[in-house]
Parts: structure tokens; C-alpha cells; sequence
């Protein structure tokens, strides 16, 4: 599943990737900081939307009833409902607090209308997670995808400025939803159930509560930084964050999506359950520790040579800080997916509290008295504790710390070094990047043949298979 999710969607991905380079050279920082204020306080909101209904569906070890997932859809429903309603009411506020535009507000309604469009996905989504779909899956969100970044690079282009986005969502969010239904159809009922709504939540709740302190760690922080930092502030720790992530947006989105129901179907069989989880945190942090030392390399190079980004400079300090995070979160993520799956809620819940009050603590703090770089230098101390959830997941699935984890790294330390090296002997222009890019790579694979021989390519083959060889 991690295969087919991975290969099937890199190459979009990549058009995601060339989406973004385009929209940072068409738009400015403070348009950007718009857009992500606007998306974290309906990002923040949303998570009012759900009680955790969707991921006890999806953890339930038995066949799932109708009433359960008809009285999921009613709650979900009605949540979102109100929660529009509670944010219309909150746009006076709002627009003063952050001397938002108009067309800052109607990009507000459109992220909000995006959220009702999503929820209306929930159960069709639920369905082929549980199956174990993900052929299927990655479909309406391969759509999403292509159509939200040739809208949103199209109409930047042709100077739309913030409405460029708002258009890309609302595109984004009617493809998804009729993608969704045509795949996977499923007619809702107004049908509710008091049982099976108390069963699920005993699973929900915990997992939401997870899920709010996520919320009030991230866009909630954002949502406050807005205020100290300004939209220009906001848009260059956006721009950091957005180059800093997307080797994880890349590669682990995928496999989370298919771990935890896989985890939850395995959560018996400690055995397998340690391999899987060995294979797919090797499998992330092989691709994404070397993507995200690599950008820290070429980053400032891009800032010289392309034209009209000379204005992110100042986000590449950022950038490097912020990366630290992707480091750790390359593994992490997965480990705090591993305990949810297995029933250990409370365990990611301690954590996620710890986390929170951190990221409260240091960001804001640093973020007063040294701005941009104070936050990003904030998120990199947060990061550095994520090693406290590696020792509390491997006391209970004792997978390899070595294989997963530790020769990945070295082998993407050797590859920067090499190529932090030769960047002092090459002049500024995108043959250097060119050459830092394929001298990068070939020494990373170097020395991950030297770490894991015939290992590597035999995971390389079997994974080659998955992508390119349709089974019957």
C-alpha cells in the first residue's frame, strides 16, 4: 500500500512541488502570510468539526455497522454546520484583528465552504481505508492535487494575487467530493444511534483529544503568531515550514495513511508488527532525511538565481532550524501512529500535551525577542525532544533503531558533507545546483549500498514491483 500510494502520486507530487516554486515567484510574502493565517483559523475550527469518530471507524476491529457510520455522518455533519455559523459570527473580529481585505474574507469563506465539502467525504473515505483501498484512494486526491495547483499557479500568474487561492479551493474541494462518491458511492441517512454513537466514542475521544492539542500546537500557534509577527513575518515562517515539510508531505503522508490501518489490523501479531513498523520508518527517513539536508544545500543558490525570490532570503535561516523538526518527525510521526493504532491513546496523549505546552513556551518566547528566526529557532528545540517518544514506543514494539533510523542518517550525513563541501568551489548558477544535486545523490546511495547491500536492492525491486506490476 505504501508502494502503490508512494509511486502512484510521487510524480504529482512533484508537480505540487514545482506548483509551490511558482506561486512564491508570482506572489509576495505578505499575501502568502494571508493565506496561511486565513488556512490555520479554519484548520484551527475544524477540528470542532469531528469528535474522532471517523479514526474509531477506521480502528474497530469488527465489521462496521450501518448505524454507526450513518450516526457518524449525522454528528459530523452537524458539527460543521456550526461550526460556519460560529465563524461567521467571529468575522468582524477577525478581519479587524488581522486588517484582513476583502479578498482575505472570501478566501476565509472558501477555506470554511472547503470544510463542509471535505466532511461530506468522511465516510466513503472510512470505507476504503478499512479495505484497504488505497488504489482507489489516492485517486480523488491525485485529482485534488492537480487540480488546486494548476488553478492556484494559473491564476497567480495572471496576477489574482490571494483570490488566486481561493478559486484553487473551491475547485479543490467539488472534484474531491464528486471523485469520492463515484468510487466509493455510499448514500448517506439521517439515521442516528445512542449506542453506537457511546461505542465510538470511547475510542474518539481520546484520539481526539490527541488531535486538538495537534491543532492548538500548529494553527493555533500560527493563528496567534499572526497577531506578533505581522502577514509578512507569518509568510516567511511559512515559506520555511512549506520547503522544510515537503519531503514529509512527499513520502510519509502516504505511509501514515496506510499504517494505521494496517497497524490496527496487525496490532495482535507482535512480530509482524515490529517488522512493519522497521519497514516503513526506514522506508520514510531513507527518502526524506537526504531530501531535507539536500534543500538546506541548494536553497540559498535558489534564492540568487531565480528571479524575482531574492525577497526569501531571509526565511533560509528558517528553513535550516525548522528542518531539524522534519528530521525527527520522519520517525516520530509514525511512532505516535503505532500507539494509536495499537490502543495506547493515553501514551500519545501525555505526549502530544508535552509537545504543545513546549511549542507554547518556546516559539512564542524566542518569537518576541528575535522574530522569524526566534520562532523557527523555537520549533527546532520542540523537535529535539521527540526523542523522549522514540524510547517510550520501543519499550512497547522493539523494532531496529539501526536499520530504521540510525543508517539512513549517517548515510545522509556523509552525502552532506560531501556536498556542503563542494558547494564553497562552485559559482552561483543552476549548473552548480545540477551538480550538488547528482553529486548528492550518488554519494548518498554510495554509501546506503555500502550500509545495507543486497538488502537495499532487493527492497528497491519489491517495491519496483508494488508501483509498476499490476496484479490480479
Amino acid at each position: 500500500g505504501v508502494a502503490v500510494l508512494t509511486g502512484r502520486t510521487f510524480f504529482l507530487n512533484i508537480l505540487s512541488l514545482v506548483a509551490v516554486g511558482f506561486l512564491t515567484v508570482f506572489l509576495e510574502p505578505n499575501e502568502f502570510g494571508v493565506f496561511w493565517i486565513v488556512s490555520a483559523i479554519v484548520n484551527f475550527l475544524a477540528y470542532f468539526s469531528d469528535v474522532g469518530l471517523a479514526a474509531a471507524l477506521i480502528q474497530k476491529k469488527e465489521k462496521l455497522a450501518e448505524d454507526e457510520l450513518s450516526t457518524t455522518f449525522v454528528v459530523q455533519q452537524c458539527l460543521v454546520v456550526t461550526i460556519l455559523l460560529f465563524l461567521y459570527l467571529l468575522t468582524p473580529f477577525l478581519k479587524s484583528y488581522y486588517n484582513l481585505s476583502d479578498e482575505g474574507l472570501m478566501l476565509l469563506f472558501a477555506l470554511a465552504f472547503s470544510l463542509l465539502l471535505s466532511s461530506l467525504k468522511t465516510i466513503p473515505s472510512v470505507l476504503m481505508e478499512r479495505d484497504l483501498e488505497f488504489g482507489k484512494l489516492v485517486i480523488p486526491q491525485v485529482l485534488e492535487n492537480l487540480v488546486y495547483n494548476l488553478v492556484a499557479v494559473f491564476l497567480a500568474w495572471k496576477g489574482y494575487g490571494i483570490k488566486s487561492f481561493t478559486y484553487a479551493v473551491l475547485a479543490r474541494g467539488f472534484i474531491g467530493l464528486f471523485a469520492i462518491y463515484i468510487l466509493k458511492p455510499w448514500f448517506p441517512k439521517l439515521a442516528f444511534s445512542k449506542k453506537a454513537l457511546k461505542k465510538l466514542l470511547s475510542f474518539g475521544i481520546p484520539y481526539q483529544a490527541n488531535t486538538f492539542l495537534a491543532t492548538i500546537k500548529d494553527d493555533g500557534l500560527i493563528v496567534y503568531l499572526g497577531g506578533v509577527l505581522g502577514a509578512g513575518g507569518i509568510g516567511l515562517l511559512g515559506w520555511a515550514q512549506k520547503w522544510a515539510y515537503m519531503p514529509l508531505r512527499l513520502f510519509m503522508d502516504h505511509v501514515l495513511k496506510v499504517t494505521f490501518p494496517a497497524f490496527s489490523r496487525m496490532q495482535d501479531d507482535k512480530e509482524h508488527l515490529e517488522k512493519a513498523i522497521t519497514q516503513s520508518i526506514f522506508f520514510v527517513c531513507f527518502l526524506v532525511f537526504p531530501s531535507v539536508l539536500g534543500f538546506i544545500i541548494i536553497a540559498p543558490f535558489l534564492t540568487k538565481i531565480i528571479p524575482r525570490y531574492e525577497k526569501w532570503e531571509p526565511a533560509l535561516l528558517p528553513l535550516a532550524l525548522i528542518s531539524i523538526n522534519t528530521l525527527f518527525a520522519a520517525s516520530t510521526t509514525q511512532l505516535t501512529n503505532l500507539l494509536n493504532s495499537i490502543g495506547k491513546i493515553k501514551v500519545t496523549f501525555k505526549l502530544m500535551i508535552m509537545w504543545t505546552a513546549l511549542t507554547w513556551l518556546f516559539v512564542p518566547l524566542f518569537a518576541k525577542k528575535y522574530g522569524v528566526n526566534g520562532a523557527a529557532f523555537g520549533y527546532m528545540l520542540v523537535g529535539l525532544t521527540s526523542v523522549i517518544a522514540i524510547y517510550i514506543s520501543y519499550k512497547y514494539v522493539k523494532f531496529s533503531l539501526t536499520d530504521s533510523i540510525f543508517k539512513p542518517l549517517f548515510a545522509s550525513a556523509v552525502m552532506f558533507s560531501v556536498t556542503i563541501a563542494l558547494r564553497n568551489f562552485l559559482s552561483t548558477d543552476i549548473a552548480a545546483i545540477v551538480i550538488l544535486v547528482v553529486v548528492g545523490a550518488l554519494t548518498y546511495l554510495a554509501f546506503s549500498y555500502f550500509i545495507y547491500g543486497s538488502k537495499l536492492t532487493e527492497n528497491v525491486r519489491k517495491i519496483t514491483n508494488e508501483i509498476f506490476v499490476k496484479k490480479n
